[in-house]
């Protein structure tokens, strides 16, 4: 194959993200214990404020969580509940950092043969610790840190990377700000499932026959087409 370039998604692509903050979720709901309503409906109530945030990362997840318990409360809400609901998304933080299987081998089979950027999205600062704990930056020619991952972004980056869209390639877990936008914006796509993507990146993925679209088990079988 000839030179291509590589944009790789940094969560739940390259390390374990989403599954910190559905741990989270599930110690939240148990710590509402609403009277009336499911976990799941207390769980929709979350997803609702989150959709409307519009942000990214654990510290914006803190003001959700917030902003969910005060709607939820069926007491008075006082200093020591909020410490603790803001301690579920510091735990987030504070986690060690966990590569997926294979990555770092797979990034070092890919880096000599193509051009690899990273391209990932959230709060910038949150983002470049978490590139920083991974000791992945090395096999990456250029890390990109966005606030949202859509069709204009991509089309910027595109621009200011001087891209060829036939040669250039958008790898990630998120149909939402991965797939879909990437392709819309004439890139090809690589879908590599997660089992635990956050339900607000899921979406049907849309083909539009502008770029070509390959949906692999893992990160791994990169090597196989790369």
């Amino acid at each position: 194959m000839e030179r291509q370039i590589l944009l790789i998604d940094g969560d739940d692509t390259l390390w374990e993200n989403n599954i910190y903050f559905e741990r989270a979720i599930e110690d939240f709901i148990a710590f509402v214990g609403h009277s009336t309503l499911a976990a799941a409906e207390v769980r929709a109530v979350l997803d609702e404020i989150e959709r409307a945030s519009k942000a990214y990362g654990a510290a914006n997840f803190a003001r959700n969580l917030e902003a969910a318990f005060r709607r939820l409360a069926e007491r008075e809400v006082t200093d020591g509940d909020l410490a603790r609901v803001h301690g579920f998304a510091e735990r987030i933080r504070a986690h060690p950092m966990e590569l997926l299987p294979a990555v770092e081998p797979t990034l070092a089979y890919l880096a000599p043969r193509h051009a690899l950027a990273l391209l990932t999205k959230g709060d910038y600062d949150e983002q470049q610790m978490k590139i920083d704990a991974s000791g992945l930056a090395p096999y990456f020619e250029r890390t990109v840190i966005v606030p949202e991952k859509d069709e204009a972004a991509y089309r910027r980056i595109a621009d200011e990377m001087a891209l060829e869209p036939e040669y250039t390639w958008m790898i990630g877990n998120s149909p939402r700000s991965d797939i879909n936008p990437a392709l819309a914006a004439g890139l090809n796509a690589v879908y590599v499932p997660h089992p635990h993507t956050w339900v607000l990146e899921q979406a049907e993925i849309h083909p539009n026959g502008h770029g070509t679209l390959m949906t692999l088990a893992t990160f791994a079988d990169l090597r196989e087409h790369f």
